[in-house]
């Protein structure tokens, strides 16, 4: 139901140790949309039930989905948040041909849903549960909104990404926002740029809106108060599924996934010979939803941003409650981990090749 795969140094220490709260730092969350529904369960009992056994600081890290999920796991009750994220989200229904305009409102009116003034004071003071929100800070074309200058600036970000992650410099910023009192410690092999901005309550929630604003899809958030001016987009174009190393400490990183091959950028979806690199992954223990769990959901897959346009509202609303519902499963099959037994039974090495 749920596989367990861990980098080199992550398998020894967990074979050793076991899957104990107070040996992870770090707590990843990718992009994907609507994918991210496979992980409810888990991430229903992951804060309030496995995290609830360590009061040692931990960073959350996400971008896009990810960041919008974290922003609720933050929060003081996070069971109660996600599961109000997980119900927004899941019941948005859009017109049949959707403008930017209107996915843009409707995804305002998500975020201010789930972060009232006051939750957005308790991820901003959350002692032990630090939130950091990747976002994309655009130059040339894409940071224009008129779609033809967007697409070219897409196009260009593309063609140079084929040759090198590095070359996306030339058209993103990679920006960190974190809760203020905690910087984040990590090492990026492709050498992005990077800045860091403090989170507040003037910039909490543009962070968020502009860490999910999918070029093309959505509007991007301009000049963020207390960072640099400038258009920023969805966090997910430089770090989809994340190719950091992390390093606080010799703590592992704990990364809910909802496939088995993470993919480092946006651009890298298609390139199957882009792969994350070795110091990554090293220390990442990931716990992703089985073929067989899959196979049996409604479709016999996870749910993506196209079931928007593939199926009909009266389709995909009670398809997507059936997932976030058979997930519990998942979230049981969690805690189960920390049975050392149990976790010798399904903890394998990273199942991809690294770089």
């Amino acid at each position: 139901m749920l596989d367990v795969y861990a980098g080199s140094r992550a398998l020894h220490q967990l074979k050793i140790e076991g899957f104990k709260p107070e040996q992870f730092g770090t707590v990843l969350g990718a992009s994907g949309g609507p994918k991210w529904f496979v992980l409810a369960g888990i991430d229903r009992v992951m804060v309030s039930e496995f995290l609830a056994g360590t009061e040692e600081t931990i960073d959350f890290v996400g971008s896009s989905a990810g960041a919008f999920r974290f922003g609720c796991l933050t929060q003081k009750d996070p069971v109660a948040a996600i599961n109000s994220l997980a119900k927004h989200y899941s019941e948005t229904v859009y017109s049949d041909k959707p403008t930017v305009a209107e996915i843009s409102e409707k995804a305002v009116r998500l975020i201010n849903t789930i972060l009232p003034e006051s939750a957005q004071h308790e991820v901003l003071t959350n002692p032990n549960r630090k939130a950091h929100f990747i976002v994309a800070r655009c130059k040339n074309a894409v940071a224009y909104e008129n779609q033809a200058l967007q697409m070219l600036g897409l196009g260009l970000s593309a063609g140079a990404n084929i040759f090198s992650r590095r070359l996306l410099n030339l058209f993103y910023e990679r920006f960190v926002f974190s809760v203020p009192d905690r910087k984040l410690q990590f090492n990026d092999p492709s050498h992005l740029e990077t800045a860091v901005v403090n989170l507040s309550k003037n910039n909490l929630i543009d962070a968020l809106l502009a860490s999910g604003a999918i070029p093309g899809i959505l509007k991007g958030i301009e000049n963020i108060k207390g960072a640099a001016p400038g258009m920023y987009r969805d966090g997910g174009v430089t770090d989809y599924h994340f190719d950091l190393n992390f390093t606080q400490g010799n703590k592992l990183v704990l990364f809910p996934h909802f496939y088995s091959r993470p993919i480092p950028g946006w651009f890298d979806k298609s390139l199957k010979w882009r792969h994350p690199h070795r110091t990554s992954f090293e220390n990442v223990v990931m716990v992703v939803p089985s073929e067989e769990f899959i196979a049996s959901l409604p479709y016999c897959k996870i749910p993506d941003r196209h079931d928007f346009t593939k199926m009909t509202a009266e389709q995909r609303l009670p398809y997507w409650k059936t997932v976030l519902s058979e997930t519990d499963r998942l979230g049981e099959a969690f805690m189960e981990l920390t049975n050392h037994s149990k976790l010798m039974e399904v903890i394998k090495p990273l199942p991809f090749k690294t770089s």
